[in-house]
């Protein structure tokens, strides 16, 4: 396969995303996740016609990238290329669901899917994706049983296992083993926006 299969703006972004990740001082943990991420994501899938969508809560998109464009060099060139691939990104509420009749304003979690399934790049082994998620409102409780490693471009507060809640702050990551339950929460006035990146060995 070759690097036409992914746009250029794909390609940007996930650039911007690993050198997020490698200025956040991630653990060991999230080091060695982000290396198979990316040794995976050398190898570019063809790109899917996957058409563009929007959902109420992603018009605050612009407000939750405001603190990742104030923070350093390195996180405003990520929220920079976020911003730029906004418009192709194929939103959907959480669970995969489309806006209904009637349903207004940015009350539901959102996430869009860059890397991954019903994402711009088709693929199972690797997911790069964002939520985006209203004021005040927390992202259940779950689990799942590829590993996965987060980077906040926003405030907010997050907590796996046993840890309590804590607050990763703007440029901070994490690591969540596999199958640990978690779950994160916007500030009461603020979006919280987050890059998630997962790795699946059961097809990689």
């Amino acid at each position: 396969m070759t690097e036409t299969g992914r746009t250029e703006a794909v390609k940007a972004f996930l650039g911007a995303v690993r050198l997020g990740f490698e200025g956040s001082s991630p653990q060991a943990q999230t080091r060695a996740c982000l290396a198979r991420v990316f040794d995976r994501l050398s190898d570019p899938v063809v790109a899917d016609n996957v058409p563009a969508a929007r959902v109420p809560t992603s018009d605050l998109i612009d407000q939750a990238l405001q603190p990742a464009l104030q923070a350093d060099e390195t996180m405003a060139a990520l929220a920079g290329c976020l911003r730029k691939l906004d418009p192709d990104l194929p939103w959907r509420m959480r669970g995969g669901k489309d806006v209904q009749p009637g349903e207004t304003g940015p009350t539901t979690i959102a996430n869009a899917m860059i890397v991954g399934p019903g994402g711009l790049e088709e693929r199972r082994d690797v997911w790069v994706g964002v939520s985006l998620v209203p004021p005040g409102v927390r992202y259940p409780d779950h689990r799942h049983s590829p590993e996965e490693i987060y980077l906040f471009l926003t405030g907010g507060r997050f907590r796996h296992g046993e840890s309590g809640w804590f607050e990763p702050g703007v440029g901070g990551s994490l690591y969540n083993e596999p199958n640990i339950q978690h779950s994160m929460e916007a500030p009461a006035d603020a979006p919280l926006l987050a890059v998630w990146c997962l790795y699946d060995p059961r097809h990689a």
